[in-house]
């Protein structure tokens, strides 16, 4: 079969790969319809050192199952089904306490397993991991469900750990995809008055569309200082951090109010801290993480069928497999928000 690999910074290529097969009786054979490039998947794109062998790529993806093993009873052949962007077996105790990014038998996409961005996926631990969807390859709605692999299950989870509620303000940080998914995610919580940080025009567009009712352009000091004028000089409730780096979180703690929460969700990236003194006297709480994407996509599907959670316009260009390098280079250089990809 064939299948995106990774060799290093900006090097992606589609290579002949060993097919896609049942390692075990828990597994699952799924064959790809809809994929998805990660704003995540740029970090390794931009840092990669050279690797000869390269490493299989892509963490979101639907499609239909093709061969099951014989312990699988969740999902049968023929069945359309959505992975989320790391698989879990679903019954130990961290995936019983909602938490399966932290399955003590679960693992990521890619590397030396198949990846996402590929004509087909071997499944481990398919029971735990796999969200069968009542609908078929041809559903116009795929995109928005495509989300919940990954970003729109994110942004949501920066929304709860930042304490989103009815009434509320809130500042997002960063303008990817996951940021603008915190924007919806903030919206359906109910928050009164949503602030967008972002300066690329079509982002901060898509960010109104979806409930934000101000931008913010400016960086750092400025960027903080704006939203406090925004915010009556104390600052929004909620922030949401969906960047990654020590300086969009330390923007972040000093843009919440006293009492407020940062939801961080932005996959680290340069190892920067975070002094503590910036937020302590504020009361302020910090949490965030590994969205748990398996726990929330059954919970959000429903309002993703009916439309009234619907991200599918962050989905900017659609590319077939052969179209996976030019997707990165797109994405790299701003050309694309996120690449939808049809093997």
């Amino acid at each position: 079969m064939r299948a995106a690999v990774m060799f290093g910074a900006g090097d992606v290529r589609v290579k002949e790969v060993p097919d896609a097969r049942l390692g075990r009786q828990t597994d699952a054979v799924v064959r790809v319809t809809h994929a998805a490039i990660c704003g995540s998947d740029l970090w390794r794109y931009r840092k990669m050192p050279a690797s000869p062998g390269g490493i299989r790529i892509g963490h979101e993806f639907i499609g239909v199952v093709e061969e099951v093993g014989s312990e699988v009873a969740s999902v049968r052949r023929g069945d359309f089904v959505l992975a989320p962007f790391k698989w879990s077996d679903g019954t130990c105790e961290f995936c019983r306490d909602g938490l399966p990014p932290s399955c003590l038998n679960g693992g990521f996409w890619g590397g030396e397993l198949d990846g996402g961005q590929g004509e087909a996926v071997c499944v481990p631990q398919a029971d735990g991991t796999l969200v069968p969807l009542p609908m078929g390859p041809d559903d116009p709605r795929l995109p928005a469900v495509l989300a919940l692999s990954d970003v729109l299950c994110t942004g949501h989870h920066a929304a709860l750990s930042a304490r989103v509620r009815p009434g509320v303000t809130v500042a997002v940080v960063g303008d990817g995809a996951v940021g603008l998914c915190g924007v919806l995610a903030a919206a359906r919580l109910g928050a009164e008055h949503i602030i967008m940080l972002g300066r690329h025009a079509g982002r901060t567009e898509l960010a109104r569309r979806f409930g934000a009712v101000e931008v913010v352009p400016e960086r750092g000091t400025e960027a903080v200082e704006r939203v406090r004028d925004l915010t009556g000089g104390h600052g929004a409730h909620a922030v949401l951090e969906c960047v990654g780096t020590g300086e969009a979180l330390r923007d972040a703690l000093d843009m919440a109010r006293p009492g407020g929460a940062v939801g961080y969700v932005g996959v680290p990236q340069d190892g920067e801290g975070v002094d503590a003194r910036r937020f302590y006297r504020r009361n302020l709480v910090l949490a965030g993480g590994t969205a748990p994407a398996r726990t929330y996509a059954p919970e959000l599907l429903p309002d993703v069928l009916s439309g009234r959670l619907d991200a599918s316009a962050i989905f900017d260009r659609t590319v077939g497999l052969d179209g996976v390098p030019d997707g990165y280079r797109a994405m790299a250089e701003r050309e694309a928000l996120k690449v939808l990809v049809r093997p």
